[in-house]
């Protein structure tokens, strides 16, 4: 795992969910209502690079944030 980008991936989340008008509790709600086990607390630690992100929760983030997936790489 590379932290570097761990973390710039993170921060991009944070960054797209912000800008969405969504809060962790929210996306993690709208990801769980989609099939995904995951929680506030779990999206809490993706956003600052302690958790990477299975290629399942990327789609359903993309999906439910209306985003595209070079969104989630920007800066790398």
């Amino acid at each position: 795992m590379n932290k570097k980008i761990e973390t710039a991936v993170g921060n991009n989340v944070r960054l797209l969910r912000e800008k969405s008008g969504f809060t962790q509790e929210q996306l993690a709600a709208k990801l769980q209502l989609n099939g995904c086990d995951i929680t506030r607390s779990a999206v809490a630690k993706i956003e600052v690079g302690q958790r990477h992100l299975y290629p399942d929760e990327i789609i359903l983030i993309k999906k439910i944030l209306s985003v595209q997936y070079d969104d989630f790489f920007k800066g790398l």
